[in-house]
């Protein structure tokens, strides 16, 4: 009987074959059997069995568990250990991956905020200013990138906020966002801010170009009329940039004339002598030498060509002439004045 004892509980062959199987309690056969995949009760009464042979024959997986109702009986106190020893230390294993994990999987960083708050600083005729806000949250940029018209410029330190560009157009609008730059990663675009320089005084346009000058006499030899027609004019700078001195060259009813003209302001101004007017006519006629007085304001500019210029100006000429003679002929001195208006 002690013997017996030793026998794990289980599935094995039925000793008394009535069915395939019978469970084994530990220290005496129960009335749980087994055909095929059916399990089902069959009692022994007084029918004494010896025990199962040693090894047991393994039943088939289905039967790997205990019947309903029946208690395994508990293992001894070594064999407990040794059933627990795996599952405690895949559970130890397992909890040291996670832990693991957790150690060193790299940590997310949060989302790298774009700039705001665009804000146009002062503005002069050739450069504009601006600034913006660091992000409120996240990792500071390394740097930031400008970009005007959806093309990088520049860029600036990620400790500043604040860019100016020279070197513009005046009067003209320019648009501009900035993008945060981390670890080589960039931001989304701020939104996008307008910047305009500022628009130069008429005294500041460069006075250039060819000119159709209308020309409106007021008083001819002497004697009050009026009288209109139409030259073509053109002023040269005697600078290559920006505004200076010009020579105004022309010619009135056909004859030619060349003028240095000072700027003061807005204003041009100066004198030359050309002959003008003859005095006669027909074959007895001789030229006369008129000095001629110039003075022209600036009334229009456009940008042009990133510079401001002139598009229209208005002045007066005022052309006088001595008492000239020539041989029995001969003319008393005269005064002309002509309004002047211009567009190119």
């Amino acid at each position: 009987m002690a013997a017996s004892k030793m026998i794990p509980a289980g599935w094995y062959r039925d000793p008394a074959r009535r069915h395939e199987y019978r469970y084994w309690g530990g220290t005496a056969w129960t009335a749980s059997v087994c055909d095929g995949t059916v399990t089902a009760t069959d009692a022994l009464g007084s029918v004494s069995l010896p025990p199962p042979e040693r090894p047991p024959t393994h039943p088939p997986q289905h039967l790997a568990e205990p019947p309903p109702g029946t208690a395994a009986p508990a293992a001894p106190a070594g064999k407990r250990r040794r059933r627990w020893a795996v599952p405690v230390i895949a559970i130890a294993a397992l909890a040291g991956v996670v832990i693991g994990l957790v150690i060193w999987a790299p940590r997310a960083s949060p989302p790298l905020l774009r700039p705001a708050g665009l804000t146009a600083g002062p503005s002069t005729t050739d450069s504009v200013a601006f600034h913006w806000s660091r992000p409120a949250t996240g990792p500071a940029p390394n740097s930031y990138v400008i970009l005007r018209e959806g093309k990088v410029i520049s860029s600036v330190r990620g400790t500043v906020t604040f860019y100016r560009q020279a070197g513009l157009a005046p009067a003209t609008a320019y648009r501009y966002r900035v993008a945060a730059v981390r670890a080589g990663k960039r931001s989304a675009l701020s939104s996008a801010l307008v910047v305009s320089t500022a628009t130069p005084p008429l005294s500041a346009a460069r006075l250039e170009g060819p000119w159709t000058v209308r020309l409106k006499l007021l008083r001819r030899g002497g004697l009050i009329g009026v009288r209109q027609w139409t030259e073509s004019w053109l002023t040269s700078p005697k600078c290559a940039t920006g505004r200076c001195a010009v020579v105004l060259s022309g010619t009135i009813d056909g004859y030619r004339f060349t003028a240095q003209l000072d700027r003061v302001g807005a204003l041009y101004a100066g004198t030359t002598r050309a002959r003008l007017f003859p005095c006669g006519s027909g074959a007895n006629s001789f030229p006369v030498w008129d000095t001629m007085s110039f003075h022209l304001k600036v009334t229009g500019a456009p940008v042009d060509n990133r510079a401001w210029t002139a598009s229209s100006w208005t002045g007066a000429l005022a052309m006088s002439n001595p008492y000239p003679s020539s041989g029995n002929f001969f003319c008393p001195a005269s005064s002309q004045t002509a309004a002047l208006s211009s567009h190119p």
